[in-house]
């Protein structure tokens, strides 16, 4: 047997020819988890895509889902289905975070048996995290006339602090990587581990026939790293479709004089997310007597935090004056409800970010986003058109936007105005997939 797969069982299945194709191609969407398990914004981009090919006219659609938690697992089976039919969860094992290697000896045979049971035209990877970037090689072997599509999130394959690109002490923005620099952030690791990290990662990347990129920011970064421009798309993620309630949703009304502008916060509370720079505007505008009214309300928790980072946080809030409302967690079928109570969305984040779910969420509620100046937030939200720029994090300068907001309300429906015609400019996201799809499927150039 191959330290990689079992060969001889690849060219058995080989030999079969696969069942005949009619419509459009059958699509394997892999992601590193299940919305079901976790809800992070790649997980859920990837199920929304999976669900949407799967409903478009001619088309068929399967999942394969990471999970760490055992419970998933059946008599030492690495693939089950707990959830549905069409639905595969992967319970992973033994995986390398710093190489993203998986070294699970079960993966590739039960990969291989389940890619020659569904014969895919495509498999669209996610995410290659809990997968392993060997599983494109797998692939290939298994399955050589398949087309690989990988989505990139975050900078991972760049960054070993999570694919943040920000330093893990200082939390400052890096702007560019190398394997002496990665040493200083990590000096448990040597420049010479980073190069071959890079190269590791590369070397399975060549058999990737197609890269897709929610950003052009990300896109560009990917680019200077090393994958070919030419095997580049940027194609904004798929995301759930508005609620029936919020398919013809208002902008936001004229305040009446002397009431607040509800400004809300939304997703995971991090220091990455920017939520200190959110509070220190806060306290900014509690303490100048001639600042109009603001309320800024936090919709988010932070359980994935430090147990020191919750404990600041908790403290933090304890002070916080009477214009900050922590709302707790919420799920993603609450968000439009949620949204539809505030004016204006607010996103600090200090990290680059890439496409980040709440501003799509925002476009769909037509309410206008405050975003810091950087990476994929301002591509996203065009300063003056679908929302404002305030300088990454600049405290003074976010209570200076909100409070210019606030004094001038009438901007808020102008800028929901701008958000209605940038939707209608874009391209549906689904239909940038399928068509992406097609062509590789057809060889014809991209």
């Amino acid at each position: 047997m191959d330290s990689l797969v079992d060969t001889h069982f690849i060219e058995q299945a080989a030999a079969s020819p696969a069942p005949g194709r009619q419509g459009g191609p059958r699509v394997l969407v892999c992601a590193h988890a299940h919305p079901r398990i976790s809800k992070g914004g790649a997980e859920v981009a990837a199920y929304e895509l999976f669900r949407r090919v799967g409903a478009a006219p001619g088309h068929e659609a399967f999942l394969l889902a990471g999970a760490r938690e055992n419970a998933y697992a059946r008599c030492g089976s690495a693939i089950t289905q707990p959830f549905a039919d069409n639905e595969f969860i992967y319970s992973v094992e033994d995986f390398d975070w710093f190489n993203f290697a998986n070294h699970d000896r079960r993966f590739p045979g039960a990969l291989t048996s389940l890619l020659h049971r569904l014969s895919p035209d495509i498999v669209h990877f996610h995410h290659y995290a809990h997968f392993g970037v060997e599983a494109f090689l797998h692939v290939r072997r298994a399955l050589p006339k398949a087309r690989i599509v990988v989505t990139l999130h975050e900078f991972l394959a760049i960054c070993n602090h999570s694919g943040q690109m920000v330093k893990p002490d200082t939390f400052a923005l890096c702007r560019q990587s190398s394997p002496v620099a990665c040493s200083k952030c990590f000096p448990s690791r040597d420049a010479a581990d980073f190069f071959l990290r890079k190269r590791y990662v590369q070397h399975f990347f060549r058999f990737v026939d197609h890269f897709i990129s929610p950003s052009a920011f990300l896109a560009e970064r990917y680019a200077e790293w090393g994958i070919p421009r030419e095997k580049l798309s940027v194609i904004e993620n798929v995301t759930a479709l508005p609620m029936p309630r919020a398919v013809s949703v208002a902008p936001p009304a004229p305040r009446r004089p002397g009431t607040p502008l509800r400004v809300g916060f939304f997703g995971q509370i991090s220091r990455l997310k920017g939520i200190d720079v959110l509070l220190d505007a806060a306290e900014i505008l509690g303490r100048d007597e001639d600042a109009p009214p603001v309320m800024i309300e936090i919709n988010g928790d932070d359980s994935s935090q430090t147990e020191a980072f919750r404990t600041r946080f908790r403290e933090r809030m304890e002070t916080a004056g009477p214009n900050v409302r922590l709302n707790g967690r919420y799920d993603s079928d609450q968000v439009d409800e949620l949204m539809a109570g505030v004016d204006v969305i607010v996103m600090p984040s200090i990290w680059w970010e890439n496409a980040p779910v709440v501003i799509r969420e925002a476009i769909r509620n037509r309410r206008p986003v405050i975003c810091s100046d950087i990476g994929g937030m301002r591509e996203k939200v065009e300063h003056g058109r679908t929302g404002l720029h305030f300088p990454v994090g600049n405290a003074p300068a976010l209570a200076a936007v909100l409070a210019d907001l606030a004094r001038a309300p009438e901007r808020l429906v102008a800028l929901a105005e701008g958000m209605d015609a940038a939707q209608a400019e874009a391209e549906t996201p689904l239909a940038s997939h399928l068509r992406l799809y097609e062509a590789l499927v057809e060889g014809a150039s991209l």
